[in-house]
């Protein structure tokens, strides 16, 4: 964090709810980062998926009361946008050089220097979190911890290769067309909520298909040129992240094995594995209410986390007047939830390193 030792004063000020948006240049283009909250509080930064920004990527989480005492009261959060995927941004030209998924991740590095921060809490989703994965591994210093909702760390499948070329074509020659938006949504939500003959779909599938009619494509197409060209496999780098990581994953995502593989991967480490039945990739939208009692045991291992001291905020997620005490359980929480594992000594604050 920008100060380990920082503590939260129990006279804090109302939360700021009212976003900041800052334009920052980078060496592979401007970036767009919204900021929530205290600056003056611990930073979580957080990147979304393919053709979504904050708010249609993790609204559905941040909204809620009780994340507000979890998240929003606790962390000045830094919501990082890709390129050319914030509201009403104009398409980049095509002449410009596509950007890499390390191009990506050192423009966070730029985004971290820019707002002065040491090290963060990251949030990421799907692509998302395979940049900052990348990112934690390329600058572990600036990362305290690590959380993945579907992630991906291995080189494209077969199946992947073939989905996201089909996809590549139909943004290129079609531009954000039914078909392509339907493929999006099956990327990020469960059957479930998609409808069908017998069953509407939900409200918040069709909202997130208003959002992406007004993505740009070429915008589009640039984020997914750099995910698909990705580097072969970070899986055996993954071995050397010192950071605590908490990876959730809905039991129907298409990401549902990678995200094993990681959680296999960072076994021997502090990391925790949530599955969520039935849910789709995009958890922090379709059941952001599985993440929050796993997120405050994550946080409290930091030594992070503080309970609002309002009387009229919000409570925690665990508070036993605000929850029957069943659902603490994961078999009524509808989880499997991996304990967390952690380490014999305590953790030791960290050298900030701007």
């Amino acid at each position: 964090m920008a100060d380990s030792g920082h503590s939260i004063a129990a006279d804090l000020p109302p939360i700021n709810l009212c976003g900041k948006e800052h334009i920052i240049q980078t060496g592979c283009g401007s970036v767009s980062v919204t900021v929530y909250g205290d600056q003056q509080k611990p930073p979580l930064i957080t990147y979304p998926d393919l053709a979504l920004n904050h708010k249609s990527c993790f609204q559905g989480l941040f909204i809620s009361p009780e994340s507000a005492s979890l998240l929003l009261h606790n962390f000045c959060i830094y919501h990082i946008t890709p390129p050319g995927h914030e509201v009403g941004a104009a398409p980049i030209s095509i002449d410009d050089p596509v950007p890499s998924v390390v191009d990506l991740s050192d423009q966070i590095l730029v985004v971290l220097n820019y707002f002065r921060l040491g090290s963060v809490m990251c949030m990421g989703a799907m692509a998302g979190a395979y940049i900052l994965t990348l990112f934690s591994i390329k600058y572990s210093e600036r990362v305290t911890g690590l959380i993945l909702i579907s992630p991906i760390c291995r080189a494209a499948s077969w199946n992947e290769w073939f989905y996201n070329k089909f996809m590549s074509k139909l943004l290129y020659y079609c531009g954000m067309c039914d078909i392509l938006k339907e493929l999006l949504i099956h990327r990020y939500f469960s059957k479930g909520v998609c409808g069908n003959l017998e069953v509407p779909e939900s409200e918040m599938v069709q909202t997130c298909r208003k959002v992406l009619e007004d993505r740009d494509s070429v915008n589009v197409w640039r984020y997914l040129q750099a995910l698909d060209s990705r580097r072969p496999d970070i899986t055996k780098e993954l071995e050397a992240l010192e950071c605590k990581t908490i990876i959730f994953v809905g039991d129907r995502s298409p990401f549902h094995d990678e995200a094993l593989n990681m959680s296999k991967k960072l076994g021997k480490k502090c990391s925790a594995l949530v599955e969520v039945h039935p849910c789709g990739s995009m958890v922090t939208e379709e059941q952001p209410h599985a993440m929050l009692i796993p997120l405050e045991l994550f946080l409290k291992g930091f030594g992070l986390y503080r309970p609002c001291q309002f009387n009229d905020s919000p409570r925690s997620p665990l508070d036993s007047c605000c929850i029957d005490p069943k659902l603490l359980y994961p078999e009524h929480m509808g989880l499997k939830l991996r304990p967390i594992k952690t380490r014999l000594s305590p953790l030791q604050p960290r050298t900030n390193k701007s």
